[in-house]
């Protein structure tokens, strides 16, 4: 082993557990996300309301900024993820779509309908049994005539 490693054993060792904890929350958090997602999430415009969108406003705030934050995290993750093994884009797209900032639908709508990454979700659907998600066709690639 070179003598960098054995100096820095304890660096080594950090690196390598949070390696690990990453790839296991890859495994688990982001089908378990993909899974949770309602089919219907990616039609029309905005995102269909929160669950708890009419409770009280201290539990609404909670559940919300416990939302943004494990959505912070699975960014994080799936950063990490781009250079370790895991599922890194599903892990950033997960994550992004729970935290709230401005242009995020757009850029889901735009995510979503990419051919791959619409399959890959669906795959994931699939094997747990779930429905595919449904998608608008991008106004911008055809489909409906904008002229009445």
């Amino acid at each position: 082993m070179p003598p960098w490693f054995e100096l820095n054993r304890d660096l080594v060792d950090l690196v390598v557990f949070v390696s690990l904890a990453i790839s296991l929350l890859g495994l688990i958090a982001v089908p378990w996300a993909i899974v949770r997602i309602p089919g219907d999430y990616f039609l029309g415009p905005r995102p269909p309301r929160l669950p708890w969108a009419d409770a009280h406003p201290v539990l609404r705030i909670l559940l919300t900024l416990t939302k943004n934050a494990l959505g912070i995290l699975l960014v994080l993750a799936g950063i990490a993820m781009l250079v370790l093994p895991g599922q890194g884009l599903l892990a950033i797209l997960v994550g992004a779509m729970l935290v709230d900032f401005p242009g995020k639908r757009p850029m889901e709508l735009a995510l979503i309908r990419m051919k791959r990454v619409h399959a890959v979700l669906n795959w994931v659907r699939r094997r747990a049994g779930r429905g595919p998600l449904l998608v608008d066709e991008d106004p911008g690639q055809g489909g409906q005539d904008p002229t009445p």
